[in-house]
Formats: structure tokens, C-alpha cells, sequence
């Protein structure tokens, strides 16, 4: 959420959503957040995917692009 802040994507004009979502899945997710309000917990949700990095892809990407002898000192 502190990414988010600091992106600016909190302090946008807000929007009424409406979804059917599983109840399950909506308490599973506060039992692991500790969120307690579904608003707060859809904006965590969405914040999240806003501001994820793609550092696993291009990680992946990079892949035999170093030179196997390269010597990175260990």
C-alpha cells in the first residue's frame, strides 16, 4: 500500500465496484491479511497487482545471457 501511495494510485476520485465473489476466498484472504473490511481488502488486492514488479520474469529472461566464466568472485 506504501508503493501505491507513493505512485499516487490512492489518492484518485474513487469508484463504487460492485462483485459476486466467493466468500471463501474473501476469508481466507482476510484471515491472511488481517484486513477486516472487504473495501480495504479489494483496494489491498488491487493495490498489489498495481504495483508488483516483474523482477521473476525478467530474472528468467536473463538466463544463460552471462558468460559461464564470468568470475563474480565466489
Amino acid at each position: 500500500m506504501d508503493r501505491a501511495a507513493e505512485m499516487v494510485l490512492l489518492d484518485a476520485e474513487t469508484r463504487q465496484v460492485g462483485a459476486r465473489l466467493p466468500f471463501k476466498l474473501i476469508e481466507q484472504a482476510r484471515r491472511r491479511t488481517g484486513i477486516g473490511s472487504t473495501t480495504d481488502l479489494l483496494a489491498f488486492a488491487l493495490a498489489s497487482i498495481a504495483v508488483e514488479d516483474d523482477f521473476a520474469t525478467v530474472l528468467a529472461q536473463a538466463r544463460g545471457t552471462l558468460d559461464p566464466d564470468l568470475d563474480i568472485g565466489f
